[in-house]
């Protein structure tokens, strides 16, 4: 372990473009009170980006600020920080992550002070933590206007025009009025028609990223690499010109890469040989990311698909936003999250991406404190695995809470994992032999 974090980090040239987008934001938030920008806190799954951006607000996301906490290894000190403020062990270590980073003076990811909301915007998509958690945000930021819209879970399986009526009720009656009222606009129905449109372009452009797996050797990683693909796409940006012009680069430099024969770039340089293909269900470990994605590469595994990229929408199976009907479009989005599917909606998609991907395995990273990843992952699991007789793994870790991850037994686990994919390969081969 000690060896990966001497090291630097390879960097594509997307990602630094990447980095100066979100640099620029935090910029932005740091001198918002200067400049007498809005600030809107609001969370990823079902986020309200092109509305937020519709009115000049800011967006801040405590899911963003909880992992970059983490990966920079803060998060420990912040989470026994809200252990003491009360929080128990069980609360999703975002939370307490996020509340402990506000105890401790609201420091963001870029050393910069992070602004107080001027609105609490909470759009519920699957998560009954989000209100709690919202709830507790109420309490830190006494007075700051609360705007909930609630999304109807897709209990059958499909979206019917009563749940698009009642989120654009919402949209109409609860959100787009605080949202006038705070930032002191009427809102333009033909800029949000323009962001909206942007929208769809940078969704096009993801979708053939992620696709891109397809090819052998896959280009990306759609899982540790794959995080740092939708950040832009998740974290405010989706319909601004810049996003468009971040996925046209990475776009084309994937393009190069698969007219190249090469593999997917890791923090250790391209990785020389595709062995294993998979598909990974729940989100990553942030606190030790860089030692949990060498455990993969090192045996020349790549996620060439992954549950959690698409938390933030699920465009592969053909969502746009939709300039035409802007509200409506807004609506469905927040439908069709991943945390707002049911199980069966869930396994199909997952087994979609197994099918599509040619994957040799599937395997679950179980989140200790996240119950809308963790809820129904084994079920999945074994329906997956009798669907398709695939091999499956099963390894447990948090999101940012370091006391729950033990590197030992995951990479005992993967071990094991890697060697039932070895031996399914062989088989394989002596069958076409």
């Amino acid at each position: 372990m000690a060896e990966i974090q001497n090291k630097e980090v390879t960097k594509e040239q997307s990602m630094i473009i990447q980095k100066e987008m979100v640099s620029g934001l935090f910029k932005d938030l740091a001198t918002a009170k200067d400049t007498g920008k809005k600030v809107v806190y609001t969370f990823i799954p079902g986020n309200l980006s092109e509305l937020i951006r519709a009115f000049d607000m800011l967006p801040v996301y405590p899911e963003i600020n909880a992992l970059q906490s983490g990966m920079r290894k803060k998060s420990s000190g912040y989470i026994k920080e809200a252990e003491k403020y009360g929080h128990s062990e069980d609360v999703c270590t975002y939370v307490k992550c996020d509340i402990g980073m506000m105890l401790n003076g609201n420091i963001g990811p870029t050393g910069e002070k992070l602004p107080n909301p001027d609105l609490l915007l909470l759009s519920y998509t699957g998560c009954f933590t989000f209100m709690k958690w919202f709830e507790n945000l109420g309490r830190l930021y006494p007075g700051v206007p609360v705007a909930m819209i609630h999304t109807p879970y897709q209990e059958n399986g499909r979206i019917t025009a009563e749940m698009t009526e009642y989120m654009v009720k919402q949209l109409k009656e609860e959100v787009i009025p605080k949202m006038e009222k705070i930032s002191g606009k009427k809102l333009d129905e033909e800029k949000l028609k323009e962001i909206l449109r942007n929208s769809a372009k940078a969704e096009d452009l993801i979708v053939k990223i992620f696709d891109s797996t397809k090819h052998r050797p896959s280009p990306i990683d759609a899982y540790f690499a794959g995080v740092y693909y939708i950040g832009p796409i998740n974290i405010g940006f989706r319909g601004a010109p810049e996003a468009v012009k971040y996925y046209e680069a990475l776009y084309k430099e994937i393009q190069i890469r698969i007219e190249n024969g090469q593999g997917p770039i890791t923090p250790e340089g391209e990785m020389k040989e595709e062995k294993f293909r998979l598909v990974v269900e729940g989100p990553p470990n942030w606190t030790s990311f860089r030692e949990f994605w060498k455990l993969f590469y090192d045996k020349g595994a790549v996620i060439v698909a992954s549950s959690y990229t698409k938390v933030g929408g699920v465009y592969d199976l053909g969502f746009r936003h939709n300039p035409d009907n802007p509200l409506e479009s807004l609506s469905e989005y927040c439908m069709t999250c991943y945390t707002n599917l049911n199980l069966p909606q869930r396994i199909a998609l997952l087994e979609k991406c197994i099918r599509d991907y040619a994957a040799d395995g599937y395997l679950t990273n179980s989140i200790k404190s996240c119950n809308s990843f963790s809820a129904g992952q084994l079920m999945m699991m074994r329906d997956l695995e009798e669907r398709l007789e695939i091999p499956v793994g099963f390894i447990e870790s948090d999101l940012v809470d370091p006391r729950y991850f033990s590197y030992s037994n995951i990479k005992n686990r993967l071990e094991s994992f890697f060697q039932m994919l070895e031996q399914r390969l062989l088989i394989n081969e002596s069958v076409l032999n």
